[in-house]
């Protein structure tokens, strides 16, 4: 397998989960509340944590799991319940958040810092099932040096991260054509199916235990 095809694998495996349009109306949806320079740095924010943690867990992920004991179903059940929480805050969030300042201060900066990882890089684009997919590209070397490997994979996260960029950079241009009534109904609606996905990570978590409950 050549190079190019190699990152179409890496594309193709990955993209679908990671899913950064479907995720996009979320996103915005998380952040509302800031104006819109800090929404578009956060965006840069996340799209770089989303290439770090997809290449440490290529890279190590699963050194990392089997050192400290965890499988993959017990790192489903966890992302859905983070999910679940974070789904039930925003459908409960105020209607009317508070008037955001239009220059980046430090207080919006300390507040990119916070949310651009948790809860917007993981579990929310980076979820247990892009990682565990990760993992298995950096266990599943079985043609070429492994180094090469390694970079090709890289270059096909690098992708992923650039579209998670744009996707999430450009939301609220899609997303503020609806209106302000539209755009509000839009958001609810972003909430409960953060919801129902947190629900349906959190089912596959459990399957995964009873699964391995029943072959031990």
């Amino acid at each position: 397998m050549n190079p190019f095809e190699s990152i179409l694998v890496t594309l193709a495996t990955l993209l679908p989960i990671v899913n950064p349009l479907g995720t996009a109306p979320i996103f915005l949806a998380m952040s509302a509340d800031l104006p819109p320079a800090a929404r578009r740095h956060l965006a840069r924010v996340v799209a770089r944590n989303v290439f770090l943690l997809l290449a440490a867990a290529m890279l190590a992920g699963s050194h990392v799991l089997a050192f400290f004991g965890i499988s993959l179903p017990i790192v489903r059940v966890a992302g859905g319940m983070v999910l679940l929480a974070a789904g039930w805050r925003l459908l409960h969030a105020g209607d009317e958040p508070d008037a955001p300042p239009t220059a980046l201060s430090s207080a919006w900066s300390r507040e990119i810092g916070r949310r651009g990882f948790y809860p917007l890089t993981f579990p929310l684009t980076v979820g247990p099932g892009s990682l565990s997919i990760a993992i298995t590209l950096g266990t599943g070397v079985t043609d070429g040096p492994t180094i090469l490997r390694a970079v090709i994979n890289l270059v096909g996260i690098g992708i992923i991260a650039v579209a998670v960029y744009l996707s999430y950079r450009f939301a609220s241009k899609v997303i503020g054509a609806l209106g302000e009534t539209g755009t509000n109904v839009f958001l609810r609606l972003s909430a409960f199916i953060l919801l129902c996905v947190g629900v349906a990570i959190l089912w596959s978590g459990i399957l995964g235990l009873v699964q391995t409950m029943g072959s031990a």
